[in-house]
């Protein structure tokens, strides 16, 4: 199908669904005919209807599972309802401001709606603990909800920006629908760090808010337990840390950069097994072009040229990998058979020029009304393409076979002057490998500038330094893992580094902040200084963990692995920059600050 370049998200469905109708009314009036339909305009329109089908799932599943932990946290549903509203405005902010600048919504961006919730719960976590936390320690429900903010609002403030600067580094990506999808979640991000601080307390305000009683009391307990082990256990956690992050690294390597695009559903999915039938029993789905240029206008005739050609289509024939080649020096030899009486020994090659071109002009005029060769030979008669269909191969597969083909071609074809290769197997192998070094630049800069924006806002350059650790080791250790476990990182997961790394700040943010409020307002020392920030920011940062894993988990269902795979380690680092921000950050914040308390250490600890 050559299909319009205006309008794809129109026309692809359209043609997907004209063929899969004909195909049905085909097997309605021959009954046992079984018809699959497959090619690229399906794989597109899969890929859509995969992303379209998933959210009708996801998203409702992670707004039950926010409003559940939320109604455990808040023991009712005022903070359930105004995050609710919260989520539902800051997702149509999203959606609208990408709009407004004409971001296209692609499969890849389909999950932006649930990243954007979970985010916005992770900001209204830590709101509405503080709020409780005032009004459990007497406060009126005003004076809560102003200390809550001005708490939080730094802090919060710090974990929006610096997680919008993470996805707004998926601006590096080769992939534009990646752009997209970064684009969508930082407009998210802005607009619920703006919903957060403005409409969530003043619509608490106008709600009756129900104070838990036991329940807060029993987290709290397990903070101080927690904050006390770390505290006494510091140097083993530190050096128990560096131990497994090190060889949790040493797996890395173990991943290598494949992807096979036509299994980016699984067995379920009925176009994956149409495509694996197609595969097993007809021809491959791999298909690589090639253009073979001659010296110039006319010289597609030269019997030497069309040797070459016909020397490069033997060659692909006898790879393994090879289900098929179309090429035009096959035409040549029919014709040159069909025109001595269908002898088998007369089908080879045109001797002369005067006859190859006189073949190619008699078979041009005898292809119906509106048919040419444009298809297989240009205009200029310079040029012919080659067709290789291979069968399922992987990314890294296909660029080992053209590699191989081009390594052939640079000693055996002396008349073809120049290869051009293509095809969208070859396009997707490439842009993978394109888009993990456009994404280790991207990472790079957003590591340097979280810690730019964490050094001049904790006024502080130790800590600062400090704080990096625990956002680089969880995506270390995620890797890791996958390395043992898979061993294989696709497209998709070139770009969760970025996309996590602002997202694992949020905790060592809120940590931190709480730590500093407690050394410069009140002069703790720094041991008193972490058992608060665990009192105060402890339990919205397992709150927020568990959400965020929870909400990355459900895409684990998802029929369209590279969704699935995605969630898998995004839920796995997350989980694992908690373990960091709560064992390994607090012993490394001991070790760097020992300076001495900036205020009065008698005049009280600071409200929480």
């Amino acid at each position: 199908m050559e299909l319009p370049e205006e309008d794809q998200t129109v026309r692809v469905p359209e043609v997907a669904e004209f063929a899969r109708t004909l195909a049905a009314e085909a097997e309605e009036r021959f009954p046992g005919i079984d018809l699959r339909v497959v090619g690229t305009v399906m794989i597109n329109h899969v890929f859509s209807e995969a992303s379209v089908n998933s959210q009708k799932i996801f998203l409702p599943t992670s707004l039950a599972i926010m409003a559940l932990v939320l109604g455990v946290l808040t023991r009712g549903l005022t903070g359930v309802a105004a995050t609710g509203l919260v989520i539902v405005f800051s997702v149509l902010a999203s959606m609208g401001l990408g709009g407004w600048v004409g971001l296209p919504f692609s499969p890849p961006t389909a999950p932006a709606p649930t990243i954007v919730l979970m985010i916005v719960v992770a900001n209204c976590v830590h709101l509405l603990v503080a709020i409780l936390q005032r009004l459990r320690a007497g406060d009126s429900k005003s004076a809560a909800i102003v200390e809550a903010v001005r708490l939080n609002l730094h802090p919060v403030f710090l974990a929006s920006l610096t997680t919008a600067l993470g996805f707004l580094t998926m601006n590096f990506s080769e992939v534009p629908p990646y752009r997209h999808l970064g684009n969508f979640v930082a407009f998210g991000i802005g607009a619920s760090f703006v919903l957060s601080v403005t409409f969530l307390p003043a619509l608490l305000s106008l709600l009756p808010i129900r104070v838990p009683g036991g329940g807060g009391r029993r987290e709290d307990t397990a903070m101080a337990a927690i904050a006390e082990f770390v505290v006494r256990r510091r140097k083993a956690l530190l050096w128990g840390f560096a131990a497994v992050v090190l060889a949790l690294m040493a797996a890395i390597p173990r991943n290598e950069l494949n992807d096979v695009l036509v299994h980016f559903f699984d067995e379920s999915v009925e176009f994956r097994q149409d495509t694996d039938f197609l595969d097993r029993r007809l021809s491959g789905n791999t298909v690589l072009e090639y253009s073979l240029v001659s010296s110039g206008p006319g010289e597609i005739a030269d019997p030497a040229f069309l040797a070459d050609v016909s020397s490069f289509a033997g060659w692909y024939r006898k790879q393994p990998e090879t289900r098929h080649v179309e090429v035009v020096t096959d035409t040549f030899r029919q014709l040159n058979k069909s025109m001595h009486g269908d002898d088998p020994a007369a089908y080879r090659l045109p001797a002369s020029r005067e006859l190859a071109a006189q073949y190619l002009l008699l078979y041009e005029l005898s292809l119906p009304l509106g048919l040419d060769l444009n298809h297989r030979i240009d205009t200029a008669k310079s040029a012919t393409r080659m067709t290789v269909t291979a069968k399922i191969l992987s990314s890294r597969e296909v660029l080992e076979l053209n590699a191989r083909a081009e390594a052939w071609l640079k000693g055996n074809v002396p008349r073809v002057t120049r290869v051009d290769v293509s095809g969208p197997a070859l396009l997707f192998a490439h842009i993978g490998q394109r888009n993990i070094r456009a994404m280790l630049l991207g990472t790079t800069v957003a590591l340097l500038g979280i810690s730019i924006v964490l050094i001049a806002a904790l006024r502080s350059f130790r800590l600062g330094l400090a704080s990096l650790v625990p956002n680089f080791v969880p995506a270390i250790m995620g890797f890791g893992v996958w390395g043992l476990m898979v061993g294989q990182v696709g497209l998709a997961l070139s770009v969760v580094v970025a996309m996590t790394i602002g997202i694992v700040v949020d905790d060592t943010v809120h940590f931190l902040s709480k730590y500093r409020r407690a050394r410069q307002e009140h002069g703790d020392t720094p041991e008193d200084a972490v058992r608060f920030a665990f009192q105060t920011a402890g339990r919205a940062m397992s709150t927020t963990t568990v959400v965020l894993v929870a909400g990355f988990l459900i895409l684990v269902l998802s029929p369209f692995i590279p969704t699935a795979q995605v969630g898998l380690l995004t839920a796995m680092i997350i989980a694992f920059a908690l373990m960091a921000d709560m064992l390994l950050l607090p012993p490394l914040v001991l070790a760097v600050d020992r300076g001495t308390p900036t205020a009065d250490a008698g005049a009280g600890r600071p409200s929480g």
